[in-house]
């Protein structure tokens, strides 16, 4: 059963992870309208848990969601399920359409759609994604402590990403592939202990559901317990286009994403971003921090518009419609619906 929508909220969330839920809980403690649109794809659904997130070390990602949204609820807040297929601008507010033709309308927008991740074309990678294919040392660097790990030449952070994982284990292997280091960045892998193999890899090994190394395009096999590798970062945020926000070149070279300031604020008036859309590198408590920010800077700007219409309809207490709108500002009733 599709939940009824209302015909206007003050903030439309789009994107339910931990970005989206920490600005709707931020904004629907704050007493605004707010609707969560959450697509159901999560960037870390393969994980087996989130790491690193303080007094939740570990909890099954689903679950992490799944309070989340319950948090919100529990404040007023609206969580569906959908996907937005596109976002315009509709006089001083936002016209957001699903893509199963529900439309609704809001005064603000937080995008926190995440981002997609492009891994090289090797067979069996992706399938092995999120388990023992790896790609952040602080998400699973330490579950692979003192294993067999592998680093893949995918990216132009793949040399820091060996060096980075060098701290968890002593057996690190990088793959040069289609990328082989540099001089100075051979060095320091050598200075390290990280041992280069180049040639290209063919595809990986995988025996009884489990990485168990990396086959060559010689036909050598280089047992590996878990391979890091670099995926470039795609910004999800297609449904923008109308607006003419555009997901740019990242600075440094790992993907796309859409820029903003400190508080998550686009170049587009009334549009916030806060995550991995904006911050690619951002873990889950980052995320979630992120989205509160963002949130916070959306509930000012919001009181700060209503300032300046109650104080014109202060200053022309007679003008048509300033006694309704007088009561509407005070009384809130245009927050929650009424």
């Amino acid at each position: 059963m599709t939940e009824q929508l209302r015909e206007s909220y003050d903030v439309v969330v789009i994107g339910g992870g931990a970005a989206g839920l920490s600005g709707a809980l931020t904004l629907a403690r704050a007493r605004r309208s707010v609707l969560v649109i959450d697509a159901g794809a999560p960037r870390n659904a393969p994980a087996d848990g989130v790491q690193g997130l303080l007094a939740r070390d570990g909890i099954r990602p689903a679950e992490l969601l799944e309070r989340g949204r319950t948090e919100v609820r529990g404040y007023g807040g609206q969580v569906v399920s959908g996907e937005v297929g596109a976002a315009t601008r509709e006089d001083d507010g936002f016209a957001v359409v699903l893509t199963d033709g529900r439309s609704v309308r809001a005064r603000r927008l937080l995008v926190t759609t995440g981002l997609v991740d492009e891994v090289p074309d090797v067979p069996g990678l992706r399938a092995r994604w999120g388990r023992d294919v790896i790609h952040c040392p602080y998400c699973h660097g330490w579950e692979v402590r003192d294993r067999a790990i592998g680093v893949l030449a995918s990216g132009p952070m793949a040399v820091h990403q060996a060096l980075l994982f060098r701290q968890w284990s002593a057996d690190v292997t990088f793959f040069s592939h289609t990328a082989a280091p540099s001089g100075e960045e051979a060095e320091r892998l050598a200075a390290r202990g990280v041992r280069v193999v180049p040639g290209e890899v063919a595809s990986l090994e995988i025996v009884e559901d489990r990485l168990v190394g990396v086959r060559l395009g010689d036909g050598r096999l280089v047992r590996r317990d878990a391979l890091a590798v670099s995926s470039r970062m795609v910004a999800r945020a297609g449904f923008l286009a109308a607006l003419g926000l555009r997901p740019a070149e990242h600075p440094s070279g790992a993907g796309e994403h859409v820029p903003a300031d400190a508080t998550g604020r686009t170049e587009v008036p009334g549009v916030w971003v806060a995550g991995n859309v904006t911050d690619l590198a951002a873990q889950v408590g980052a995320a979630a921090a992120a989205g509160t920010v963002a949130a916070a800077a959306i509930n000012a700007d919001l009181v700060a518009e209503e300032t300046r219409q109650s104080v014109a309809a202060f200053r022309d207490p007679f003008s048509a419609g300033s006694e309704a709108r007088i009561s509407e500002l005070v009384t809130g009733d245009r927050r929650h619906g009424m």
